[in-house]
């Protein structure tokens, strides 16, 4: 697996190793291992989640709070989306900054997420189904999130604003700055 740091500490680009022939291909998508030994970091997924969305859904910007928060692996098995984590951890040099990553059913990219970050994606394609491990359980009390739109994070969800599909609760979120922020 080639592993890539972003400019996010922490967040990472995994790359798995992928054998292809005539028949097609295969590709180990995870092994806690090889996982530990080339991330450094512990996977200790207890959960994982799958979402099937259409073009121009925005799902976004979630994480947990306090001892719920949670670390992602993060894929697409089909379609393609833009994936973004912004950094909440306090006095980190890189908080409110984000990450957008192009993951795609084709170049089979996942995005490794600590916890510390608001997470969300956009649907590029007709379709995607997006796929995700978790390290600790979802606690619906311990939700939090981000207004996708907050002007202070400026992200480009690459979906024009007359074709984004977003859920009345995101729409409501406060902005960065007035978040309820607790690790």
């Amino acid at each position: 697996m080639i592993v890539t740091e972003t400019e996010l500490p922490g967040c990472l680009i995994l790359e798995p190793r992928i054998f292809e022939d005539p028949r097609g291909h295969f590709f180990e998508s995870y092994n806690a291992r090889n996982f530990e030994a080339e991330t450094g970091k512990a996977g200790g997924f207890v959960q994982d989640n799958q979402s099937y969305s259409k073009y121009g859904v925005i799902r976004a910007l979630h994480y947990q709070k306090g001892p719920d928060a949670q670390a992602k692996l993060v894929r697409v098995l089909q379609g393609r989306v833009l994936d973004v984590a912004v950094d909440l951890r306090e006095g980190s040099p890189t908080f409110g900054k984000h990450v957008a990553v192009e993951l795609s059913d084709d170049n089979r990219k996942q995005l490794y997420i600590p916890r510390g970050f608001a997470h969300g994606f956009s649907v590029l394609s007709e379709t995607a189904v997006f796929f995700y491990k978790c390290d600790n359980f979802y606690n619906p009390e311990s939700e939090g999130g981000i207004y996708y739109a907050d002007p202070e994070l400026a992200i480009d969800w690459g979906v024009p604003a007359h074709r984004q599909i977003v859920h009345g609760k995101d729409r409501e979120l406060p902005g960065l700055r007035e978040a309820e922020i607790v690790w």
